[in-house]
C-alpha cells in the first residue's frame, strides 16, 4: 500500500469520526464547525481567515497619536475607567501615543511615558477601542477649552467641577463617567468616584444641553471635587 493511499484512508476514517461526533453534538452550528475544522486540519479545505479580535488594531491604525480628551487620573503606570480624581492627573490636551491592544487594556505613552489604559469596569457596555478613543482624541482639545468661560476654565485646570457647567465642560473636568454605573450622557444625574469607596453626583437639567445644578454626595467629597470661586458667575 502506497503512503498517499494509506493517507487518504486515514483521511477517510477521520472525517467519518468527525461526521458522527458532529451528530452526535446535535447543533447544526457545531456540526458545521466541528466538519470545517477537521478538514482543516486534515489540509483538505484551506483555513478560513479569523475575524479581527477586540484588543487587536481596531478601527484605528496603530500606533497613533492623539491627545487626552479630558482630564485623567493615574495610579503608577494606569489610567482606568472609574478615573477617580483623588489620583494625580494629566492634564485634558496632553500628549498621548496609543501603542498596541491588550485583551482589555491598551499600552500608550504619555508625554513619551510608558502608561496604560485598563478598561477594568465598563468591558460589557463598550468595546475597548471605543473606549480609548473618547480618551484619545485627535485633536488638542486646548483651543476648544481656551473659548471657556474663565470661571469653568481655572475649575478644569484643578480638575473640578463648578456649578453652571455643561455636560461637555464637567468632562473636561472630571472625564467621563463609569459606563457601567450610568445610562446615556443626556441622563439628569451621573454617578461618579472620587476613590473606590467614595460616590458623587452631578445633577444636571434635563436634556443634552443642560447645566450642571449641583453636587451630592458626602460633605467631603463634594468639597473636594466642587470648585468655589466665591460663588461666582457659573450660576
Amino acid at each position: 500500500m502506497t503512503n498517499g493511499t494509506q493517507q487518504r484512508r486515514i483521511a477517510a476514517v477521520a472525517l467519518g469520526l468527525a461526521l458522527a461526533l458532529a451528530f452526535t453534538l446535535g447543533s447544526a452550528t457545531v456540526h458545521a464547525g466541528v466538519w470545517r475544522e477537521m478538514m482543516e486540519d486534515l489540509h483538505l479545505v484551506k483555513k478560513e481567515p479569523q475575524p479581527a479580535q477586540q484588543g487587536g488594531a481596531g478601527p484605528q491604525a496603530l500606533p497613533r497619536q492623539g491627545f487626552a480628551c479630558c482630564n485623567l487620573h493615574f495610579d503608577g503606570d494606569e489610567i482606568n475607567d472609574a478615573n477617580y480624581t483623588e489620583l494625580p492627573m494629566i492634564p485634558a490636551g496632553t500628549p498621548i501615543e496609543v501603542l498596541s491592544y491588550g485583551r482589555n487594556d491598551a499600552a500608550i505613552k504619555v508625554d513619551g511615558k510608558p502608561m496604560k489604559l485598563d478598561h477594568k469596569y465598563g468591558r460589557k457596555q463598550e468595546t475597548l477601542d471605543a473606549w480609548v478613543s473618547k480618551l484619545v482624541v485627535s485633536e488638542d482639545p486646548r483651543q476648544h477649552l481656551s473659548a471657556y468661560p474663565p470661571v469653568v476654565r481655572s475649575a478644569i485646570e484643578k480638575g473640578q467641577v463648578v456649578v453652571g457647567m455643561t455636560r461637555e465642560q464637567a468632562i473636561a473636568a472630571i472625564g467621563y463617567p463609569l459606563t457601567s454605573e450610568n445610562g446615556p450622557l443626556d441622563g439628569p444625574v451621573w454617578r461618579v468616584w472620587q476613590s473606590r469607596h467614595d460616590e458623587y453626583q452631578l445633577n444636571f437639567q434635563p436634556g443634552p444641553d443642560g447645566h450642571l445644578t449641583g453636587v451630592t454626595g458626602d460633605e467631603s467629597v463634594t468639597s473636594a471635587v466642587t470648585y468655589r470661586p466665591g460663588q461666582l458667575s457659573a450660576r
